[in-house]
């Protein structure tokens, strides 16, 4: 039985499973630590898809800090033609690198 849960954070929607390893935006908590997400917006397995509205009553999940990492660096130049006008940032953003450990549904 799979079991997996869509949830928000950071501004961002993930689906996913247990043991699902991925990045979100930073959370400030240390390597090891517990975080448990309480925005689900859905649940589902194989009996079938809870939706929630907004979100599923209930439902958390669990995940573990993996580490404190950044994204790869995104450059953004812009450039004004003939007008001896350029501008060029460099931008790397702030990751949490989080483990899920447990689905709770409601």
């Amino acid at each position: 039985m799979t079991m997996f849960a869509v949830i928000k954070t950071g501004g961002k929607q993930y689906k996913v499973a247990v043991d699902d390893v991925f990045d979100i935006e930073k959370i400030e908590l240390e390597d090891g630590a517990a975080v448990t997400f309480d925005e689900v917006l859905a649940v589902g397995s194989d009996a079938g898809v809870t939706v929630g509205a907004p979100t599923v009553a209930g439902a958390t999940v669990v995940a573990e800090v993996v580490e404190q990492t950044r994204g790869p660096k995104v450059i953004s130049f812009k450039k004004r033609r003939r007008q001896n006008s350029k501008r060029k940032r460099g931008h790397r953003q702030l990751l949490t690198t989080v483990k899920i450990t447990a689905i709770n549904a409601a």
